[in-house]
């Protein structure tokens, strides 16, 4: 990561205080018969990676939409401080498993970022205090050489740099990754985790990953959730990588 653009983009943030939090209470989703999730209950801390892992089909992607607030649950979901006061204006940023478009789509990365940040249609006015905004953005993550790139000639890697970008612009409350990295090569990876790393250090935010990336968890995470349809397992990547759980889920 680009440490100058680092310190511009942050220059004006606090770091991570640790007493926001995240908590789940007994959150359930059912889906006509199915029961996907029930009775997770978690605390999730700012300035903290916590990493959701789990085989196919144990309610991770789940957990995350109901979190957004794209599926139905039961249980709450509540955003407050240790003073226990509600958090106001949340910001949640959000980098999805993947992205549909066509590989012959027009759009450019500039026009997909400032349709996101901007309340002006795009094909009416390009500013330049606008296209600055987003290149600093896109600089945070290395990618400010794609903005006038066309989505469709984007790698694996570089979508989702750009994704990360504008899921950080403003930088939110909450960041949630949905396995964001499904598909994207080995340096790739690494600089998407040394980017998170970055973001954890600099930034008062909480972030929740999904990912079956298990060398790059127990690498980088400080608090894993082994989820099958329930939390079967929670801790550090040693207490859940060791764990009975651990084994019964993936052996």
């Amino acid at each position: 990561m680009n440490e100058e653009a680092v310190k511009r983009k942050y220059r004006i943030l606090q770091p991570p205080c640790g007493l926001h939090c995240i908590k789940m209470n007994d959150i359930g989703v059912t889906i006509g018969r199915e029961t996907i999730i029930e009775h997770v209950n978690l605390h999730i801390h700012c300035g903290k990676l916590t990493v959701i892992i789990g085989r196919n089909g144990a309610g991770k992607s789940t957990l995350i939409k109901a979190v957004l607030g794209e599926v139905r649950h039961t249980g709450t979901i509540e955003f407050r401080d240790m003073r226990d006061k509600s958090i106001q204006d949340l910001r949640v940023g959000y980098v999805p498993q993947h992205l549909n478009f066509g590989k012959d789509t027009p759009t450019s990365v500039y026009d997909m970022f400032a349709s996101y940040v901007s309340n002006v249609p795009v094909f009416l006015r390009r500013t330049k205090a606008l296209r600055e905004r987003i290149r600093q953005s896109l600089s945070m993550f290395e990618a400010q050489e794609l903005m006038d790139k066309q989505l469709g000639d984007l790698s694996g890697g570089e979508l989702q740099r750009v994704l990360l970008s504008i899921a950080c612009d403003p930088v939110p409350n909450l960041l949630l990754l949905d396995e964001p990295v499904s598909g994207i090569d080995r340096n790739g990876m690494e600089l998407f985790y040394g980017n998170i790393n970055a973001l954890k250090k600099k930034c008062d935010l909480a972030m929740i990953l999904v990912s079956h990336d298990l060398a790059y968890v127990e690498k980088y995470a400080d608090n894993v959730i082994l989820l099958d349809r329930t939390v079967r397992k929670e801790g550090s990547p040693a207490q859940v990588f060791s764990s009975r759980e651990f084994h019964e889920v993936f052996g």
